[in-house]
């Protein structure tokens, strides 16, 4: 079976390629299974995962062949398929390493629910996002608490409702891209991400992860325990003694790149 993602590891990076570029990278149950397996099962020597598309585009959404099929689901075959969605959103979402989209293209209907599960965003300026299934009589279901976490209801409302596209600057402005760039800038953009995110502690960071999970919408009041008792655990971990060791030593931490 050829595989429909590729994945490399560069040191303590991993990229993990959409790879049905002439499709645009379209969405399939293999292509689905074979990233959650990845997100599942990512080696202990990963500080960060790039997730991005070959070719010109990032993700167009589901296949159309399979689309097709699917109209012949039962409806309990259309539930496994759409938990299996579910799934993977919440595996790369809740991955205990950053991860960057590197969004190299359009990015349509789940391509767009990849996106927002990513905590940064560089995308190039001549992307197009669009939620585009109440334009095929359906809704973006699965993927919703995932983009309604990243752009809230407020924007969600017009962009789910028409089903329109809408260009990288908007998709900053949202808050569903952190930044835009031209295409010859892309992997500069990424590389410095990259930079940025391997100067703090890998522990720190899977921690920050969570707790923004934990907190956020919540009322502040219910946090007050959660919060203290977690900043309580990491100052008395190996990370949090290494990091106020190497600042008062005017060092550099075990984490950090050289």
């Amino acid at each position: 079976m050829v595989s429909e993602i590729e994945v490399r590891q560069d040191g303590a990076v991993l990229t993990v390629a959409l790879d049905r570029p002439e499709v645009h990278n379209a969405l399939t149950p293999g292509m689905i299974g074979a990233l959650t397996a990845v997100f599942q099962t990512i080696p202990d020597e990963i500080r960060v995962v790039v997730l991005t598309g070959n070719g010109r585009s990032f993700c167009a959404g589901a296949d159309l062949s399979f689309m097709r099929a699917a109209a012949d689901y039962t409806f309990a075959e259309n539930v496994q398929d759409g938990e299996a969605i579910f799934d993977l959103m919440l595996m790369v979402e809740q991955c205990s390493r950053p991860v960057i989209g590197r969004i190299n293209g359009a990015a349509i209907g789940g391509g767009v629910g990849l996106v927002s599960c990513c905590d940064i965003v560089v995308a190039v300026d001549r992307a197009q996002f669009g939620f585009s299934e109440t334009r095929l009589g359906i809704v973006p279901a699965v993927i919703s608490p995932f983009v309604l976490g990243k752009i809230g209801p407020n924007e969600a409302r017009e962009l789910f409702l028409t089903g329109e596209r809408f260009g990288a600057t908007k998709a900053q402005q949202i808050g569903l891209v952190n930044h835009v760039v031209a295409d010859e800038e892309l992997d500069t953009a990424v590389s410095d991400r990259i930079h940025q995110l391997l100067q703090a502690a890998p522990g720190a960071q899977a921690a920050a992860k969570a707790l923004i999970r934990q907190v956020a919408y919540q009322p502040k009041a219910a946090m007050r325990g959660y919060t203290a008792e977690l900043i309580a655990s990491l100052r008395d971990s190996d990370e949090g003694r290494e990091g106020m060791s190497s600042f008062l030593q005017k060092r550099k931490p075990w984490w950090q790149a050289e």
